[in-house]
C-alpha cells in the first residue's frame, strides 16, 4: 500500500504541480506587468506604479495556494480520494465483496437477458434490406395465417404489382445414402428465386438460377455450412459432386454461408428446388407452401396486403370450389421469425430489470449502513475543516469505485449466463431461433452495460451524499462513538426494504403464475395415455417401394417384427403423432347435408388398426379401424367426439358418408366409429374435429411408429431402431424419442418451461435479497437501540414485549411491501397475459401463496434480531453506553 501511495504521489507531482506552477507564475507576472503599465500611463513613476500594481494584485503566495487548492481537485484530491476508497475496501473486505457480488449478479443477469433481446428484436435479420422482406401466406376463417397452394402462388406471382419477387418453401425429408445405409435428413424445397429474394449468396458455388425450379429440370441441391462440415468433411471440391437422395442422384451446386439461417426451416440441412409438383401441389385446394416476398421500391406492406387481397378475391370468383373465403396474409418476415418469442423475451427483460433494481437497492442499503458507522469519522473531518462538497466527493469516489468493480464482475457473469442459457435451449427449439448465433457482446450490449453501470454509479454515489446532507456535523460529535439510530436511517432504510419486498413480490407472483401455467399446460387433457410409449419416424424410399401394395407389405412386416420384441404390449403406425399441430388437414363435405362451398376443415390422420388401441383411445360408439379395412375395400373413417358434435349435433354419425368438396367417388368414406378426443394440436390449442382413415387403404411414404411397452420406453428405442434397420437398411429411421419427450419438446412446453425457470430464478434471488435486506434493517435497528431496550427491561419490560416491539416493526414493513407488490404484480401479470395458460392474472391461489411465502420468510428474518433484543442484559447495555 505504501508503494501504491508513493506511485500516486509521484504521478501527481510530475504531471500536476510542476506544470501548473510554471504556468501560474507566468500568468501572474503577465497580469502584474499589465497593471503596472496602466499606472505608468497615468503618470506614475515606475517605482510607484510597481508598488501599486503589487498591492492591487494581492499577495502572490496566497494566490498561489488558492490556485493550487482549485487545481488540486483535479489531481491530488481525486487521487487521494481514490487511495482512501481503496483502503476502505481493503479494510472492510466483507462489505466490499458483498456489494460487488450483488451488483455483479443484478447487472450481469440484465446484460445477459438484454443480449438475447438485442439479438432477437433489435438486430436486423441477416439478409439484404431485411425491412423489405415479408411473409406471404393465405388466410381462412379458421386460420388467420394458412399455407399457400402451389396454383395460387403461381397466380399471385404473375398478377401482383406490389412485390419485386415472391417465392415459396416447405419442409421435406430425404433419405441420404451413405456407407452405412440411408439416413433421413431434413431438407427444404424452395422456388428457384428463394435465395435471390432473401439476398443470400453461396459461400461455395452458387445459388439456384431462374428456371431451375421448373418441372423436368435437372435435380440439384445446396448444402448448409453445418451439413458440409458434418457430412462431407468440408471438402473444397464438393461442387459438382453427386449425392443420392431418396434414390435419386442430385448434383451439389453450392454451399450456404456459415451464418445463414432461416427459422421456419431451421433444421434443414439440404435445400432443393421445388421441381416437379407433388400430388398435393397439383390441386389448387391443397395447401402445403409458405411464401416470402420482397417489396418493390416505394411500396408499403399495407399496399402489398391490399394488392394480394384483391388478387385473392379474383381467384375466389374464378375458383369458388377451392378458394371460397381465401384471403391474403402479409406480415414482416421479422414478425414471423421472432413474433412468438417477443412476449417471453420482454417478460424476462422486465424480470431482470426488477432484479437489477433490487440489487441496487440492497447495495444502497449497505452504503447507508456503512455511512451510519462512519458518522464519527465524518464529524471529525468536518470539524477539522473539510467542506460538505469535499466529503461528498469522497463518498462519490467510493460509490464509483464499487460500481466499476461491480461492472467488471458483471461482464463475467453476463458471459457465463449467456453461455449457460444458450446451451440450456434444446436443439428442437434452437433450430427455430436463428438469433441465438448473434447472442454475445457487441456494440448494443456494451452500450446497455455502460448505461446501467452509469445508473448504478449515480445511485451509489447519491445515496451516501444525500445521507451526508441530512446530518449536521455537531450530531456526529455529540453522539461520539455510540450507535444511536438516526431518524434518517430509520426512514430511508425502511423505505428501501419496502421497495425490495415489493419487487420480490412482483417477481414471485410472476414466477408463480408462469409455474402454474406450465403445470396446467403439461396436465391438460390430451385424450390418451403417453406413458410407456416409444416413437420412431419412418421414411420409405419410393424408388424401392413405388406401389401402395409394396408399402402396405412393408408396414405389416414392421408391425409383425416389432410386436415380437420383448416387452411390447401394442403398437401402431400413424401419419402424425398427437400434441404437435392442427395441421395435415382435410376439407370435408357430408353427403346429404346442405353445402355452399364452405371449408369444413378437420385434422386428418392415417392409422393402422393397432394405433388407436395402442394410444389407449376409448371407443365411444361403432368400431375401430380393422385389418379388414384394406386396399380395394370400401373406404372407412373413424371420427372423434369434436367432429360428431360440430357436424352431427343431436344425431348419430355412424353410417354417414363424407368426402371432399366435390364428392368425387374416390374420396367418399363411411363413418364406422367415434372415439374420444385425442389432442392432435399443441398443448395450448383447442381440440379440433379429427378423422382417422385406414392406412392400409392408401399408405404414404412418411409415417411414425408408436410402441407401447411394459419396459422403460427410453431403453426400447435402440432396439426399435436396430430392428427397423434389420428389416431394410435403406429405410429412413429418425426422431426416435418417447412420447413424453415428444410432448415436452413442443414449442409451447419449451417456451413455458424456459420462462418459468428464468423468472423463478429471478424471484428466488429477489426473495433472498429482500429477506436479507429486512434482516439487516431490523438487526441494525436492534443494535442501535440496545440502550433503549436495556432501559425498557430495567424498568420492567418483559421479553415478550421486546419480541412484539421488534416483530411489529418487521411486520409493518412486510405488510407495506406486500400490499405495494401485490398491486404492482396484477399490472405486471396482465401485461404478460399472452404467456399464461388457463390462469388469470389475479389468481387468488398464487397471490395468497406468495403472501404466505413472504410472510414466513419475513418472520424468520426478523426472529433472530428479536431474539437478540429480548436477550439483552440491562446492566451490560447501560454499562456499554
Amino acid at each position: 500500500m505504501n508503494a501504491l501511495n508513493q506511485f500516486f504521489r509521484k504521478i501527481s507531482i510530475l504531471f500536476g504541480r510542476r506544470r501548473f506552477s510554471s504556468d501560474l507564475d507566468e500568468e501572474m507576472a503577465f497580469h502584474r506587468e499589465q497593471t503596472e503599465k496602466e499606472f505608468r500611463a497615468g503618470g506614475m513613476s515606475p517605482q510607484v506604479a510597481r508598488a501599486m500594481a503589487t498591492r492591487q494584485f494581492g499577495n502572490a503566495a496566497t494566490l498561489r495556494e488558492r490556485s493550487h487548492e482549485v487545481i488540486g481537485f483535479r489531481f491530488e484530491t481525486v487521487l487521494q480520494d481514490l487511495r482512501f476508497a481503496l483502503r476502505q475496501m481493503i479494510k472492510n473486505p466483507g462489505y466490499a465483496l458483498l456489494a460487488v457480488f450483488i451488483l455483479a449478479l443484478g447487472m450481469g443477469v440484465s446484460v445477459a437477458i438484454f443480449g438475447f433481446v438485442d439479438a432477437a428484436l433489435l438486430q436486423p435479420l441477416p439478409y439484404s434490406n431485411p425491412n423489405r422482406l415479408l411473409s406471404v401466406d393465405e388466410s381462412a376463417r379458421v386460420h388467420p395465417r394458412s399455407n399457400l397452394s402451389y396454383q395460387d402462388y403461381l397466380d399471385w406471382k404473375r398478377m401482383n404489382k406490389a412485390l419485386a419477387s415472391i417465392d415459396v418453401y416447405n419442409g421435406m425429408s430425404y433419405l441420404l445414402r451413405g456407407s452405412s445405409g440411408s439416413e433421413a435428413v431434413l431438407a427444404a424445397r424452395v422456388s428457384d428465386g428463394f435465395f435471390t429474394t432473401l439476398g443470400v449468396n453461396a459461400m461455395l458455388g452458387r445459388v439456384f438460377l431462374p428456371g431451375e425450379g421448373e418441372p423436368g429440370h435437372a435435380k440439384i441441391v445446396m448444402l448448409t455450412y453445418g451439413s458440409w462440415i458434418k457430412r462431407f468433411g468440408a471438402r473444397q471440391d464438393i461442387i459438382g459432386q453427386s449425392v443420392s437422395l431418396s434414390g435419386d442422384n442430385y448434383s451439389i451446386v453450392g454451399v450456404l454461408p456459415r451464418n445463414f439461417s432461416f427459422a421456419p426451416q431451421g433444421g434443414a440441412e439440404l435445400w432443393v428446388p421445388l421441381l416437379d409438383p407433388s400430388n398435393c401441389e397439383q390441386r389448387r385446394s391443397c395447401h402445403d407452401l409458405d411464401g416470402i416476398g420482397r417489396l418493390r421500391d416505394g411500396v408499403t406492406m399495407q399496399m402489398a396486403q391490399a394488392d394480394l387481397s384483391g388478387i385473392a378475391r379474383q381467384l375466389e370468383q374464378l375458383y369458388p370450389g377451392s378458394n371460397r373465403d381465401q384471403g391474403a396474409n402479409v406480415i414482416p418476415l421479422t414478425e414471423l421469425i421472432v413474433g412468438d418469442e417477443r412476449p417471453a423475451l420482454l417478460t424476462l427483460l422486465g424480470g431482470s430489470a426488477l432484479l437489477l433494481l433490487i440489487a441496487c437497492i440492497n447495495v444502497a442499503s449497505l452504503l447507508l449502513v456503512r455511512s451510519e458507522s462512519r458518522k464519527r469519522e465524518i464529524a471529525v473531518r468536518g470539524a477539522l475543516g473539510a467542506t460538505s462538497s469535499r466529503l461528498a466527493r469522497q463518498f462519490v469516489t467510493e460509490g464509483l469505485l464499487l460500481a466499476f468493480a461491480g461492472c467488471l464482475a458483471a461482464l463475467l457473469v453476463a458471459a457465463g449466463v449467456m453461455s449457460m442459457l444458450t446451451h440450456m435451449i434444446p436443439k428442437v427449439m434452437a433450430d427455430a431461433l436463428p438469433f441465438l448465433g448473434l447472442v454475445g457482446f457487441n456494440a448494443h450490449t456494451a452500450e446497455f452495460a455502460a448505461a446501467i453501470a452509469l445508473l448504478a454509479a449515480l445511485l451509489l454515489a447519491a445515496t451516501p451524499t444525500l445521507r451526508l446532507s441530512f446530518q449536521p456535523i455537531r450530531d456526529g460529535l455529540m453522539e461520539g462513538g455510540r450507535s444511536a439510530a438516526g431518524r434518517f436511517w430509520r426512514r430511508m432504510g425502511a423505505n428501501l426494504v419496502v421497495a425490495e419486498l415489493a419487487v420480490a413480490v412482483i417477481l414471485l407472483v410472476s414466477a408463480g403464475l408462469l409455474g402454474q401455467s406450465f403445470y396446467r399446460l403439461l396436465h391438460v387433457d390430451i385424450g390418451f395415455v403417453p406413458d410407456h410409449l416409444a416413437t420412431v419416424n419412418l421414411q420409405v424410399p419410393d424408388t424401392a417401394y413405388p406401389k401402395d401394395e409394396q408399402k402396405i407389405a412393408l408396414y405389416r412386416e414392421i408391425e409383425r417384427r416389432v410386436a415380437a420384441l420383448p416387452g411390447v404390449e401394442s403398437l401402431g403406425i400413424t401419419s402424425a403423432l398427437p400434441v404437435q399441430c392442427n395441421c395435415n388437414t382435410d376439407w370435408i363435405r357430408i353427403v346429404g347435408k346442405p353445402f355452399h362451398g364452405e371449408h369444413n376443415e378437420v385434422d386428418e390422420r392415417d392409422v393402422t388398426p393397432g394405433y388407436l388401441p395402442a394410444m389407449k383411445v376409448s371407443l365411444i360408439r361403432g368400431r375401430m379401424i380393422s385389418d379388414a379395412d384394406s386396399k380395394g375395400k370400401q373406404l372407412v373413417v373413424v371420427i372423434n367426439q369434436s367432429f360428431a358434435r360440430k357436424y352431427f349435433p343431436g344425431e348419430d354419425p355412424i353410417g354417414h358418408v363424407i368426402g371432399n368438396g366435390d364428392l368425387t367417388p374416390t374420396s367418399l368414406r363411411t363413418i364406422v366409429g367415434i372415439v374420444n378426443d385425442m389432442r392432435e394440436g399443441g398443448l395450448d390449442q383447442e381440440v379440433w374435429p379429427a378423422e382417422y382413415e385406414a392406412m392400409y387403404q392408401g399408405p404414404d411414404s412418411f409415417e411414425t411408429l408408436a410402441v407401447r411397452t411394459s419396459q422403460n420406453e427410453a431403453s426400447m428405442l435402440p432396439t426399435l431402431v436396430g430392428t427397423l434397420h434389420s428389416i431394410d437398411p435403406n429405410l429412413g429411421v429418425s426422431g426416435e424419442q418417447t412420447m413424453d419427450q415428444s410432448i415436452n419438446s413442443t414449442e409451447p412446453a419449451l417456451l413455458h418451461r424456459f420462462s418459468t425457470w428464468l423468472v423463478g430464478g429471478f424471484a428466488v434471488i429477489a426473495l433472498v435479497l429482500g429477506v436479507v435486506g429486512l434482516y439487516g434493517v431490523i438487526a441494525f435497528s436492534v443494535s442501535q437501540r440496545t440502550r433503549e431496550i436495556g432501559v425498557r427491561m430495567a424498568l420492567g419490560a418483559q421479553r415478550a414485549q421486546v419480541y412484539r416491539m421488534v416483530m411489529r416493526q418487521a411486520g409493518w414493513l412486510t405488510i407495506l411491501g406486500l400490499v405495494i407488490g401485490l398491486a404492482g404484480s396484477i399490472g405486471t401479470s396482465t401485461a404478460m397475459a399472452s404467456l399464461l395458460f388457463s390462469v388469470k392474472a389475479w389468481d387468488a391461489a398464487t397471490l395468497g401463496g406468495v403472501a404466505a411465502v413472504l410472510g414466513v420468510a419475513a418472520l424468520m428474518a426478523s426472529f433472530l434480531p428479536a431474539r437478540r433484543a429480548a436477550s439483552v442484559n440491562p446492566t451490560d447495555a447501560l454499562r456499554a453506553e
